[in-house]
């Protein structure tokens, strides 16, 4: 059974759901806010798109053009729409597409910001699949792996351009390792925790294609304090359009 879900806590865009299907949840919405968008950003694309939560969160800081893409047929069928149902298709454009190899679709050094929300677990022998193949897909490697998905980036994205993605940190220190030896050089890294006190349970990670070496640790991010949403999660949920 489709829904239709406010994209924010309160306000704004709106997205259009399946009880059945991997649905969004804090992470594209932390990974669309802090993803940087700077003066030299002309394009930015986004893999793993599913019903395009990034994309459509992207379009409340930028009117910078848009590509997502996303393998599944049905979940496409869904990001389209919700595109359509918020009046962006001038600006988002959803590709129904393997991620793999879509620089030959899209062109070579074409982007200056690639976002991606990937499947969070590999794909194991002794994987827990889910019997759901649309929540399977959207939670273990099984399409792209994560090397998959850094091979494309660095293929898209011009020189000095970024790859913002979301993650999970027990896979942190493969993913600095492959992004390196893939010469997309790690610049920020900023951890998430439930409430403090608590082990932190999402990442988010810039890395820069061409840079030279020089990681930050940003401050962390505590999604809960005092038992309400903490004011920097307020301000994601609440984010304002402003155009300069």
């Amino acid at each position: 059974m489709e829904v239709i879900n406010d994209l924010l806590a309160y306000d704004g865009l709106k997205i259009i759901q399946r009880q059945d299907m991997f649905n969004f949840s804090l992470d594209s919405l932390l990974l669309g806010y802090f993803a940087p968008i700077g003066y030299k950003t002309k394009r930015i694309i986004d893999l793993c798109t599913g019903n395009a939560p990034v994309p459509m969160y992207l379009t409340l800081r930028t009117n910078l053009p848009i590509d997502a893409v996303e393998i599944q047929e049905e979940v496409y069928d869904l990001a389209c729409r919700s595109i359509k149902m918020n009046k962006l298709e001038n600006q988002v454009n959803i590709i129904h597409n393997d991620l793999i190899g879509i620089h030959k679709e899209l062109g070579v050094n074409n982007y200056e910001l690639v976002t991606c929300n990937p499947p969070c677990f590999k794909l194991l022998e002794s994987s827990n699949l889910n019997k759901n193949e649309y929540k399977t897909i959207a939670r273990h490697e099984v399409a792209a792996n994560i090397e998959d998905i850094l091979i494309e980036s660095k293929r898209l994205l011009q020189n000095k351009g970024y790859l913002s993605m979301v993650h999970r940190p027990e896979r942190l220190t493969e993913i600095l390792r492959l992004m390196s030896s893939h010469g997309l050089e790690p610049k920020t890294i900023r951890f998430v925790y439930p409430k403090k006190g608590t082990i932190a349970n999402t990442v988010l990670i810039d890395a820069q294609k061409g840079a030279k070496t020089g990681l930050k640790v940003l401050e962390p991010i505590f999604v809960y304090e005092y038992g309400e949403y903490s004011d920097i999660i307020r301000e994601v949920f609440h984010y304002k359009k402003i155009m300069l």
